[in-house]
């Protein structure tokens, strides 16, 4: 069963996660907004897509904030 394929411009889409790449030092964690992660039309998966690829730490995802302004940076968040 062949699987079909879409060429989805992901841009055009508000993503349904951001990813973002967390760090801990000391009792501070650091929080870096690496890329974002879209759900799949049949609800079965999702699709990441990575600005970078962190070598340490974890990424994580997390809702938008509708309301808050973007960052690269929001250090303390957890």
């Amino acid at each position: 069963m062949a699987r079909e394929n879409t060429n989805q411009n992901l841009s055009l889409n508000a993503p349904d996660y951001l990813a973002w790449h967390v760090t801990q030092r000391g009792e501070k964690s650091f929080w870096n907004k690496v890329g974002a992660a879209w759900k799949h039309k049949d609800g079965r998966g999702y699709t990441l897509q990575l600005e970078t690829c962190p070598i340490n730490g974890r990424i994580v995802l997390r809702l938008p904030l509708e309301d808050a302004p973007e960052t690269s940076n929001d250090a303390g968040r957890s």
